[in-house]
């Protein structure tokens, strides 16, 4: 049997690998924004400090009604980004002979409750892009 010293030695340099390298990703990230700051020409005018939106000088109020359509397609792209995200280990898990037959039941009845939801958004016309 191994020394616990000599687990632990190995448990904590897999740690440090990954220290290391979310430390060079800050460093690397820290460098070229300044790097980006350093090169970058600063000549401020009233047209640059003006606020631009679509080429379009703004006039009027700020209020703008938002459809609430966009909101809705978010929605369903996270509940099918979630589903397809449990899909993949879903798909290892049921490799297992042990696991087999229970997750497929699990999958099946996760899948029904998001056909559910898909079905009533169609019937409901929001998949309608009008």
């Amino acid at each position: 049997m191994p020394e616990p010293t000599v687990l632990a030695d190995g448990y904590f340099q897999s740690y440090s690998v990954v220290g290391l390298l979310a430390v060079i990703g800050v460093l690397f990230v820290a460098v070229a924004f300044g790097a980006g700051r350093l090169l970058r020409p600063v000549v401020p005018t009233p047209e640059k400090l003006l606020t631009y939106e679509c080429g379009v000088d703004p006039v009027g109020e700020g209020w703008a009604h938002t459809q609430v359509r966009y909101y809705v397609y978010a929605f369903l792209y996270v509940i099918f980004a979630i589903d397809s995200v449990f899909l993949f280990p879903w798909a290892t898990v049921f490799a297992a002979p042990e696991y087999g037959a229970t997750t497929l039941v699990e999958m099946f009845i996760f899948l029904g409750f998001l056909a559910v939801g898909l079905l009533y958004a169609w019937k409901k016309g929001v998949l309608e892009w009008t």
